[in-house]
């Protein structure tokens, strides 16, 4: 049949129509009942997990911090390795361990615990002080006809500096008193040590052979790189923050060193936070003393996050700053101060997983965004 200007027309006039048509439907179009009930079982299957988790927290907690454990002490033990068994690596390994752990806890802890006590002391003091000079406050408002109570400013201070110094102190005492978890652990992390290898590739199992590797190196890569800085970075802070208190004599250095250093375990934030602290803390000895502190202190946080941060963290962590807190609040929404501390490094194992670029901190993509 010869093909005409009208048969054309009717052609073009077709495809025109059918290009007007939508190539697919709208999004509530295609919301079945079946679409919602598979949602809502998924809804309900996260939040059992969730109770399920909230129930078995200790052992949970436990196990994952025997763990980090033996992950970390992995690394000591296959060096030793070279030379010794490896029965004999992790035995030798976990006995400098509890030495050096028992020593640090008879002469470091007990002079933590003591100045802990004398620091709230000295805070409860210097927060009472600070009542005649609300009320002086008070008087000079009131003869300018300004009603002005900061009786309830004063107390939310009280409580709020007090509270503040005594959960840290708690946290601290925590670990150094609760001596039967301490042991659970260890005991766990020493059989992991032992076969660690295979209760590895149990877990791998889940997954396909051919990304067992791939799997391994990020996970490695990642939460060794978290912890392994994050330790440097504490020790840093904190024997520096000793030295800068010793060197202005300012009282109780070695409590408010380790505090700075307890919260510069938290990333992102912990440091600024430890650091405003101690310096509330030292204005109870000198305005002018916690000024210097807090200057002092400020001078090192910027020598660790823009020249030793960097150099750990370069070939570990890689995470863009706003994924880094929605991690830190959504770890602490679901296991706590745990989840505080492995949240970093399981939102970098999943961003470098599905290799999402957008989620990382690159230079480049951070100006480019």
């Amino acid at each position: 049949m010869p093909i005409t200007s009208k048969t054309i027309s009717y052609i073009y006039s077709g495809l025109v129509i059918k290009m007007s048509v939508p190539a697919t439907k709208d999004v509530w179009d295609r919301l079945t009942n079946l679409v919602l009930i598979r949602f809502l079982l998924l809804f309900a299957v996260g939040w059992a997990g969730l109770r399920l988790l909230q129930y078995f927290e200790t052992v949970i907690v436990v196990f994952t911090i025997a763990a980090i454990v033996a992950f970390l002490l992995s690394y000591p033990v296959k060096w030793l390795r070279r030379f010794l068994p490896h029965g004999a690596a992790v035995g030798v390994v976990f006995l400098l361990g509890f030495l050096v752990i028992g020593g640090l806890t008879v002469t470091v802890g007990v002079t933590l615990l003591s100045q802990g006590q004398q620091l709230i002391d000295s805070v409860t003091d210097f927060v009472n002080a600070l009542a005649p000079l609300s009320e002086r406050v008070e008087n000079f408002l009131r003869e300018r006809s300004l009603q002005v109570n900061l009786r309830v400013v004063e107390e939310q201070l009280r409580n709020q500096a007090l509270a503040g110094v005594v959960s840290s102190l708690a946290v601290l005492q925590m670990f150094l008193t609760n001596l039967l978890n301490f042991i659970l652990i260890m005991v766990i992390a020493f059989f992991m040590l032992l076969d660690g290898k295979k209760l590895w590739t149990l877990m791998l199992k889940v997954i396909p052979r051919h990304l067992h590797k791939r799997l391994t190196v990020i996970v490695e890569r990642n939460f060794l790189g978290f912890f392994q800085g994050q330790i440097v970075l504490m020790l840093f802070l904190v024997t520096s923050t000793f030295i800068v208190l010793l060197i202005l004599q300012v009282k109780f250095p070695l409590i408010l060193a380790v505090l700075v250093g307890i919260f510069d375990l938290i990333p992102g934030i912990g440091a600024a936070l430890g650091i405003g602290l101690i310096s509330f803390i030292v204005l109870a000895q000198n305005v002018w003393l916690a000024l210097k502190v807090l200057l002092a202190c400020i001078v090192l946080q910027q020598i660790q996050d823009n020249i030793i941060y960097p150099r750990i963290m370069q070939n570990s962590l890689n995470i863009h700053p706003v994924v880094v807190f929605f991690a830190l609040l959504v770890g602490a929404r679901a296991a706590g101060l745990l989840g505080i501390f492995i949240a970093i490094p399981l939102a970098g194992v999943f961003i470098n997983w599905f290799e999402i670029d957008e989620m990382k901190g690159d230079a480049e993509l951070t100006t480019e965004t």
